[in-house]
């Protein structure tokens, strides 16, 4: 993926898109600088890990957006929507590199299944289904809302 990137940057450049040359950019720098963070733990101890793996780019790529959509409301209520709109479309750019986000009721299916395989019975083992499906579903479902639907699931 960070190959796909680099490339679409520099076909960007070549064909004068401002806008996607600019996001572009922004997630290399986010890369990057996760990348860096990775080397080491929180006692400043090396990690032995040189950059962050495909699963955690997915996060990284995810947390941006809802980070951008956090920004599309803050500036709507402000009256702001050119900057809404800039936000919108950096939103667009940035899920061209995301799996194809699964329907809510793929995501009802995915947990039903989950709940099933593990026998979880109640509240408890929300953590537990949570991060099944985080570890199966990367990249492919806002884990926010699903855990409304295990959360609704279990009790």
């Amino acid at each position: 993926m960070r190959e796909q990137i680099t490339e679409d940057v520099k076909t960007a450049m070549k064909s004068g898109e401002k806008r996607r040359v600019s996001t572009l950019r922004l997630i290399q720098a986010a890369i990057k600088d996760r990348d860096i963070a990775a080397r080491v733990d929180g006692k400043g101890q090396s990690t032995g890990q040189d950059k962050i793996d495909d699963a955690q780019l997915l996060q990284l790529l995810q947390k941006m957006i809802k980070q951008r959509r956090e920004s599309i409301r803050m500036y709507t209520e402000a009256g702001r929507t050119e900057l809404s709109e800039q936000e919108q479309a950096e939103i667009i750019i940035i899920e061209e590199y995301l799996p194809k986000q699964m329907s809510e009721a793929e995501v009802a299916d995915a947990v039903s299944a989950i709940v099933t395989e593990l026998d979880a019975k109640g509240l408890k083992d929300m953590g537990r289904t949570i991060s099944a499906l985080k570890e199966r579903y990367a990249g492919q479902m806002d884990f926010g809302k699903a855990s409304g639907v295990v959360k609704a699931k279990l009790t």
